[in-house]
Parts: C-alpha cells; structure tokens; sequence
C-alpha cells in the first residue's frame, strides 16, 4: 500500500514530470535517468513505479503535454490575426519558432518521437491512461476553415495539414552541409519562407 497521501502523490508525479521536462530537454530520451528524475523529486528509484511503469511512459506524458501546450499556443497566435493571411502567417511563426527554441517539441515533430514509441502508447491507451490521445502531431482546427474559404487555394484539409507538416522540416536546413558557407540568417531564410508559402496559399494578391 503506498505511503503517500492522495496529495502527495499529485505533488510528486507533478515534480516527476517537471523533472522529466527538463532532463529529456537537456540530455535527451536515452541519457535521461530515473535515479536523476528521482532525486529532483525527492524520493528513491524504487518509489517511481508507484507512479510511472517506466521511463518511457513518463517520457510519453511529457510529449502530450508539450504537444497540448503547443496546440494552445498555436490557438492563442491565430486567434490575434485580423485576416486568413495573417493567421496563416502567425500559425506557421509560431510553429517554427516553437520546434527551434523548444527541444521537446523538435523531438515530437521533427524527430517523430512519439511515433517510435507507438507500441508504448498503445499500450497506455489500453489500459485507459491516454484515451482520446494520438501520437504524431498537434490539432490543426483552423484547416478546415481556411479550405472553406475561396481566396484560399486548396480545399483539400489533407492537403493542407500534410503540406503545413512537411514544413517543419525545413528547420533542418539550418545545420545542412550544402550552403553552410552562407552569410544569410536562418531567420531571414525563413521569414522568406513563410511569406513565399502564405503567397501561394491564396488568390488574392
């Protein structure tokens, strides 16, 4: 039987996962330690199974919810623009600008993170800890909108979230060999980007 109260144990499953934000951010997923997270938390190696079945699916909680406070600040970044274009615009700003500053989420979207641990994931969905949670990634709401819409130019809501998916890729020609030479700032380079994707979403000029 646990030793915990009901508000202990919220208390350190809630420093579990902080702990768990910042190391799997620092060191990645294989270097992290369940001894490091303990210690952060203030109890033994052992006592972590009381709260987490493995590294993994601490590893998994992390993601989601980096992934859930992702989709909110994608949410709150759209919600300020005053046309499509800018919504469009600021949806794919912040998105990039998240995966650049924010390991955690590189790993979920760039890396596909979650998706190498599908088996994992399953099996948390089973047994009823993830329901209604998928890997891959975030919520894109605002893409059947802006389908509907007849400035823009697909209206295939498929279409439109794989294209915006395989933008995040685009992060990774930063550290590409081929025009490592350049003087040009990745950010200009992508400031382009979005401006010259923005342009070729709409008709209107």
């Amino acid at each position: 039987m646990s030793r915990f109260s009901e508000q202990d144990r919220e208390r350190i499953r809630s420093q579990l996962v902080e702990a768990g934000q910042e190391s799997f951010a620092q060191f990645g997923f294989e270097r992290t330690r369940i001894s490091d997270l303990t210690t952060e938390a203030g109890i033994g190696t052992s006592t972590f199974y009381q709260f987490f079945d493995s590294k993994e699916e601490l590893y998994v909680n992390v993601l989601l919810i980096e992934r859930q406070r992702l989709e909110e600040k994608i949410a709150d970044a759209v919600e300020t623009g005053e046309t499509p274009r800018d919504e469009v615009r600021l949806f794919l700003q912040t998105t990039l600008e998240e995966i650049q500053s924010n390991p955690l989420i590189s790993a979920l979207l760039v890396d596909g993170e979650l998706r190498t641990l599908q088996d994992q994931l399953e099996q948390l969905e089973a047994d009823g800890k993830f329901a209604d949670k998928q890997p891959g990634g975030p919520n894109l709401p605002f893409t059947e909108r802006w389908a509907e819409l007849e400035t823009f130019r697909y209206d295939d809501r498929d279409l439109i979230e794989q294209l915006f998916i395989s933008l995040v890729f685009t992060v990774r020609s930063q550290n590409a060999p081929v025009g490592a030479e350049s003087t040009v700032d990745y950010a200009r380079v992508q400031d382009a980007l979005i401006e010259t994707v923005v342009d070729g979403l709409f008709d209107e000029s």
